[in-house]
């Protein structure tokens, strides 16, 4: 199903496309939220504040979602603040990266092992539909980013992987050490001004609140990928609210339904 959430909105005019990876074409690290959440209630909790379990679970998932689809290093600077707060002494953000990091690999390290061995088709970690939509797009002489908060050299191995590298033609970001360096509102901007198009001109695709706003802030047309992992058959309610209140154009769960995605995009 999807759900057109602004009437008359269309990406008629659109040639470049931005596409989120994480969550929007990948699952390779779907349930990494179930990873990062409970790493930093731990850290908190030893603290021992006197706060219960479920009010500091409250406190992380509120930066946690709020931070999701920038740079990872983004929500373990937060971590530090809250460590901060309560009269910790907190450890340099990208320790906390790294630990975060060990813990999520231990998770997907059996998913890219498969896909690295043949055991796997790549459908099995892609959102379905993914490779048909991309294909139409290049078909119609879209010019494609892919753009992850995800570190740029895990981020670009797993795109290989999935088989979707081809469609971007190298124009594959992901987050960098040097975090300031690189943000999707940064590449938006950066396109922008080699005048390659004009912020109307953008279509973006994502599953987080920041690739959404961002592609919203130039003028594009956004399309939120609400969908419910690792099935993604259905809207996850609580993600088309986020997305809807940053200006989502158009609510998905997938992209089975491409023939009436594209009427929606591109009206004749």
């Amino acid at each position: 199903m999807i759900e057109r959430l602004r009437p008359g909105v269309s990406a008629a005019r659109a040639r470049v496309v931005l596409f989120d990876f994480d969550g929007t074409i990948s699952l390779i690290r779907s349930g990494w939220v179930n990873v990062m959440v409970p790493m930093m209630v731990e850290i908190l909790m030893d603290l021992k504040t006197g706060e219960t379990e479920e009010e500091l679970t409250a406190v992380v998932r509120e930066f946690v979602d709020r931070l999701t689809g920038k740079q990872t290093i983004y929500q373990m600077i937060a971590l530090a603040d809250e460590v901060k707060k309560r009269g910790g002494t907190p450890k340099d953000p990208l320790e906390y990266k790294k630990q975060y990091l060990e813990l999520l690999w231990a998770k997907i390290k059996g998913r890219v092992e498969e896909l690295e061995k043949g055991d796997a088709p790549p459908e099995k970690y892609l959102v379905p539909g993914a490779i048909e939509l991309l294909e139409t797009f290049r078909n119609r002489g879209l010019k494609m980013y892919l753009a992850s908060g995800t570190d740029q050299v895990y981020m670009r191995r797993e795109a290989d992987l999935l088989g979707v590298s081809k469609y971007f033609d190298g124009r594959v970001y992901g987050a960098l050490d040097d975090y300031k360096k690189f943000s999707k509102a940064i590449l938006i901007q950066r396109i922008i001004a080699s005048a390659e198009c004009r912020g109307d001109e953008f279509l973006g695709f994502g599953d987080g609140y920041v690739e959404i706003q961002n592609i919203k802030q130039v003028g594009g047309v956004a399309v939120g990928v609400a969908t419910q992992e690792p099935e993604c058959r259905r809207v996850d309610e609580w993600k088309r609210q986020r997305l809807a209140g940053v200006g989502a154009d158009f609510i998905i769960p997938n992209y089975l339904e491409k023939s009436e995605l594209l009427a929606e995009l591109f009206p004749e």
